[in-house]
């Protein structure tokens, strides 16, 4: 079995929890030993785990993809990422390649079959989790839509009031003519060269395009 051990820690953590690289090592190597596994690499790094970009991690991938390994070690599944949906895409990435993951601390072995069954259920609950919070930030920005609240970027046609929107006169009347012109048969893209011809501002100042009239066009806060 050839395996790789990825070890990471950030200066915060090193100086409050102590979780060394070198212990880290340690055990990872003694680990990979008792296996009687070969360890092809050990790759520490010093970064945050807030994002998968760190040279060491993409190193471990770029192995994983040319199937140069068969297991790949950590100490903790926090070591390789914080991030639910990035774990996720982490044991995805590895299931493609045949590529087993070994967390020590919390006694996860791909190798094996009840391994491979606790992956599957962290699958299942990133899954979960994702389309939990997609309908929860759903439901929450349509009650803030719904009650004339800022949801977002303030929109043009309206002017922030606290966590209140209130109505821009002049821009809605802008809307107003986009309707008016595409109800008479006038194309998006002719709307967005009239209103820049004009010298009409966007919201932020740049200039209109044929995307954003049709998004305005058939946005229901207009209505």
């Amino acid at each position: 079995m050839r395996a790789i051990a990825y070890a990471r820690v950030s200066t915060e953590e090193q100086a409050s929890n102590g979780v060394s690289l070198d212990l880290q090592e340690a055990k990872l190597r003694a680990y990979a030993e008792a296996k009687d596994w070969s360890l092809v690499e050990v790759i520490c790094e010093d970064a945050s785990a807030k994002s998968l970009n760190r040279p060491g991690l993409q190193g471990v991938l770029s192995q994983i993809k040319a199937k140069e390994i068969d297991a790949l070690l950590c100490y903790k599944l926090d070591r390789l990422t914080r991030s639910v949906s990035d774990l996720d895409h982490l044991t995805r990435t590895m299931n493609d390649h045949g590529v087993a993951l070994v967390s020590l601390s919390e006694s996860l072995d791909g190798t094996t079959a009840a391994g491979r069954m606790m992956m599957n259920l962290l699958a299942v609950v990133s899954q979960w989790e994702r389309e939990a919070i997609g309908e929860r930030t759903r439901a929450a920005l349509n009650h803030k839509k719904a009650n004339g609240q800022v949801y977002a970027r303030v929109p043009f046609g309206y002017r922030r009031n606290g966590n209140r929107l209130e109505p821009v006169a002049e821009e809605l009347i802008v809307v107003r003519r986009m309707r008016e012109w595409q109800e008479g048969g006038v194309s998006l893209r002719e709307i967005a060269r009239r209103l820049n011809a004009e010298g009409v501002p966007s919201k932020l100042g740049g200039r209109w395009s044929h995307r954003t009239v049709g998004y305005m066009i058939q946005n229901d806060l207009y209505q």
